[in-house]
């Protein structure tokens, strides 16, 4: 009597098959994935062809061994099946091995070589400069037009059209426009503004002589970018421009006048009337203070004046208020406010000030910049801030013996009285 299975549900079909869908899904986003990322796609997709084809035998081998053994044992059929598989297994590590071998080798590779992940692009100049070498300036300026094409904002691409248009062609109007409309771009830092402002100051100065325009350029920079670094900066080099006449004067031949000089030089028994008179600290101070007045912005014209308040005046209060206002002052770079913290501790240590002021002075460069090196300098200079206040108040004297005068001029060698 034979039983007839009862038909499954159509339902139970669609749910058998919902597992092999997700499993050729998952099958095919893995493999175009790797179709994409393979440098050779053509060579993948040959050696997919032949693991379908040898998948296909193995299938075939495996019904082959479950037809003999279904039978009964055939020893020489099982060896057969086994040597078949042996093959299909050779084959299959023929073509997958390397594949393997590079997978398993990758993350150790990845920390040398940056893997697989495609850099940035980047606009690339070196074309343009090799041209710029050899005096092809239109052709340098034709590449660095391509590569601007591509990447419109690129700092580096822009600076070097300016460069070439003011130092190579004598066009600095076209380079000014050329820095003007790249400070109209979005997202330049501001180190790079500054720069390309001072530049065009370099140019103005350099090929113009005109320091009206490299001012307007320099203010500009404390215009675009106030309560910065590079405006600090802008403002001591407005304290500085020269004149035009001395631009002018710095480009003629300058005239050499020889005077007669001092006649038996050898001689003379002091040299000390031959050397230039020393300028008085009080017509240093008075040019310093007038400096001052005008620019009341430059660092080194009142450092200068602390120095001369502390060292000729022995004013302490007076050059302490000088560089007090120096390191008060915002936005000024590290390496000012160090040098200043350092130099009012020196100027505090020569004018014999407390210990502990001098200490609270290193201190401040410890609390204002616990990471950088000058940090440890001072932890340094504090420790032997004992040592080096005991050698300023007691210094060594050396007590000199008394010898016989005219020793040289005696007659005979020295010990036998001769």
């Amino acid at each position: 009597m034979t039983t007839v299975a009862p038909d499954r549900p159509v339902g139970g079909y669609l749910l058998g098959l919902i597992p092999l869908v997700l499993l050729g899904v998952g099958l095919g986003w893995v493999m175009w994935r790797a179709l994409k990322k393979s440098p050779d796609p053509v060579r993948l997709i040959f050696k997919w062809i032949l693991t379908a084809a040898g998948l296909v035998g193995l299938v075939a081998v495996a019904v082959y061994i479950h037809g003999i053994l279904g039978k009964g044992w055939n020893p020489g059929g099982a060896i057969f099946g086994v040597l078949c598989l042996a093959v299909l297994g050779l084959f299959f590590a023929l073509i997958w091995t390397p594949a393997l071998v590079e997978l398993a080798a990758r993350p150790f590779g990845n920390l040398f070589d940056g893997g697989n992940v495609e850099p940035d692009p980047e606009a690339h100049y070196s074309r343009a400069m090799a041209r710029r070498r050899r005096a092809d300036f239109t052709g340098a300026l034709a590449d660095i037009r391509q590569q601007l094409e591509k990447f419109p904002t690129d700092f580096t691409g822009q600076m070097l059209r300016a460069e070439i248009l003011a130092e190579n062609l004598n066009d600095l109007p076209a380079a000014a426009i050329t820095i003007q409309r790249m400070l109209q771009q979005p997202g330049h830092t501001p180190r790079n503004i500054a720069h390309a402002l001072n530049s065009l100051a370099d140019w103005e100065l350099k090929y113009h002589q005109d320091p009206e325009a490299a001012r307007v350029n320099l203010e500009q920079i404390t215009a675009l970018l106030p309560d910065t670094e590079q405006a600090v900066l802008a403002q001591q080099r407005l304290s500085h421009l020269p004149s035009r006449a001395y631009l002018l004067e710095s480009h003629d031949r300058p005239q050499l006048r020889v005077t007669k000089g001092i006649e038996n030089v050898g001689l003379l028994s002091s040299s000390r009337h031959l050397a230039a008179p020393p300028e008085e600290p009080s017509a240093q101070t008075s040019a310093l203070v007038k400096q001052l007045e005008a620019h009341p912005q430059d660092a080194e014209a009142r450092e200068q004046l602390a120095i001369l308040y502390a060292r000729h005046y022995q004013r302490l209060d007076l050059a302490t208020d000088q560089l007090e206002q120096l390191i008060n002052q915002p936005n000024q770079p590290a390496r000012a406010v160090i040098r200043w913290l350092n130099l009012l501790a020196d100027l505090q240590v020569r004018g014999n000030a407390p210990g502990e002021m001098i200490q609270d002075t290193l201190r401040r460069i410890i609390e204002r910049f616990p990471n950088h090196a000058a940090a440890e300098l001072a932890r340094n200079r504090l420790d032997l801030m004992a040592l080096e206040l005991k050698a300023k108040a007691a210094p060594r004297t050396v007590r000199l013996g008394t010898y016989e005068s005219n020793l040289g001029l005696k007659h005979g060698r020295p010990g036998t009285g001769r």
